[in-house]
C-alpha cells in the first residue's frame, strides 16, 4: 500500500501479492563481477524467506570474522526469493564450506574472490518478477496501465516498508516514532543497522511528504521555476532557468525534477521549490533538526522513477498476472504496484 499520494487514483485493477515466496523474486543487477583474486570472499547467494542482515551474521559465524566483515549492497525483502551477492573479508585464510554449514532456505549460486568489499549500493538495481493471483479488473486497462507506465514513470516514492508497522496508539509509524525519541534524547540507539535504519526513514518521511505535494499539484514530473534536475540513470544534479531545452529533455525522460533528501546546509532549490521543501523541513522539525544534528548532508533524489522492461503475462481464467520489470538501486517495487492498482498481502 502507497502512504502518500497517487497518480492512478482511479485504477479498478487489484488482487492479492506475496501468496507465497515464489510470488515475489528479486535479482540483483550487479554493476560488476569480482576479478577471481583478493582477500574478500564474494558469495552470490539465492535466499528463501531469509532476512538479508540474518544471512550476513550466518556468515560472519561460519567464516568465524566479526560481523562488520561481511558486507552486501542492500536489503531485500524476507517474505520473498532472492538472489544477491555478499562479501567476507578473509585475507590468507582458505574458504569453508559455505554449504554444508548454511541452513535450508539458503543456496550458494557463486564463489568468487576480490580485492574489495562488496560495498552498499554499489548496484546497478534490481530485476523484479512477480505474481499477482486473484487479480481482478480487465486486460484493457492492465495493458493500459503498463503502458502508461513505462512511457511516463512513477513518482519515485520510497516504499513503505521503509517506515515500519503503524503504531495505532501513537498514530504514527514505528521507525519515524523510533526516530523522534532518539533525536530527542529519549532512547540511545547503540546498534549501526538501527541507526541507518532511523536516519533512513527519517529522510524518507520529509523527502514523500514533498513529493507527495507535488504529486497532488500534477506537478512531480514537470519544471517548475526553482527546480534541481537530476540526470537519467545518474545521481548528477544542476540548475538551471527553465526553457525549451529543458522542457523537452523534461518529456523525453532525460531528467528529472529532484526533491530535497534532508541533511545540514543550503538547499539547492529556490523560487517557490525552495519554499516548499522548508515548509516540509518546519513541519517534521524534530526529523529535519535531528537529521542535521547526525551529520548528514543535503542530497537530491529524483521524483519521477523510470520502469525498464516491464511487461506482464495475463491468466485470465486462472485470476493470475506475471510481471516482471528492472528498477534502478534504492528504487521500490511496491511503489510501481501502487501505481498499477490496489493490491494487498495474503
Amino acid at each position: 500500500m502507497n502512504l502518500f499520494e497517487s497518480v492512478n487514483l482511479n485504477s479498478h485493477l487489484s488482487g492479492i501479492i506475496r501468496s507465497q515466496p515464489s510470488d515475489f523474486q528479486v535479482d540483483e543487477i550487479q554493476a560488476f563481477t569480482p576479478s577471481g583474486q583478493g582477500e574478500h570472499v564474494w558469495l552470490q547467494i539465492k535466499k528463501i524467506s531469509q532476512n538479508t542482515d540474518w544471512v550476513a551474521g550466518q556468515l560472519a559465524k561460519i567464516a568465524e570474522v566479526p560481523r562488520r566483515d561481511v558486507s552486501f549492497a542492500g536489503m531485500k525483502d524476507r517474505h520473498a526469493v532472492t538472489t544477491q551477492w555478499f562479501s567476507v573479508q578473509m585475507p590468507g585464510r582458505e574458504a569453508p564450506d559455505w554449504q554444508a554449514q548454511l541452513p535450508d532456505g539458503i543456496v550458494i549460486l557463486n564463489e568468487k574472490r576480490h580485492d574489495r568489499k562488496l560495498k552498499r549500493g554499489t548496484l546497478e538495481g534490481n530485476q523484479f518478477k512477480l505474481v499477482i493471483r486473484d487479480f481482478k479488473g480487465s486486460e484493457d486497462e492492465l495493458k493500459s496501465t503498463v503502458k502508461q507506465i513505462s512511457e511516463q514513470g512513477i513518482p519515485n516514492y520510497f516504499g513503505g516498508q521503509r517506515f515500519g508497522f503503524y503504531q495505532t496508539d501513537q498514530n504514527t509509524y514505528n521507525n519515524i516514532l523510533k526516530a523522534e525519541q532518539w533525536f530527542n534524547g529519549e532512547i540511545k540507539v547503540k546498534s549501526k543497522q538501527q541507526r541507518s535504519i532511523y536516519l533512513s526513514a527519517a529522510r524518507s518521511w520529509i523527502f514523500n511528504h514533498i513529493l507527495s505535494d507535488r504529486v497532488a499539484a500534477g506537478t512531480w514530473n514537470q519544471a517548475i521555476e526553482g527546480d534541481v534536475y537530476m540526470l537519467d540513470g545518474s545521481k548528477s544534479c544542476f540548475f538551471e532557468k527553465i526553457d525549451d531545452s529543458i522542457l523537452e529533455r523534461i518529456r523525453q525522460c532525460e531528467l528529472h525534477p529532484t526533491g530535497a533528501l534532508w541533511g545540514k546546509g543550503d538547499l539547492r532549490s529556490r523560487d517557490k521549490i525552495n519554499e516548499n521543501e522548508k515548509k516540509y523541513a518546519e513541519r517534521f522539525a524534530v526529523l529535519s533538526q535531528g537529521l542535521q544534528n547526525k551529520g548528514l548532508k543535503q542530497e537530491r533524489k529524483a521524483l519521477r522513477l523510470i520502469v525498464k522492461d516491464l511487461c506482464y503475462t495475463w491468466q485470465g481464467e486462472q485470476e493470475t498476472v506475471h510481471l516482471s520489470f528492472s528498477l534502478p538501486a534504492g528504487a521500490f517495487a511496491t511503489s510501481v504496484l501502487a501505481e498499477l492498482g490496489k493490491f494487498t498481502t495474503s
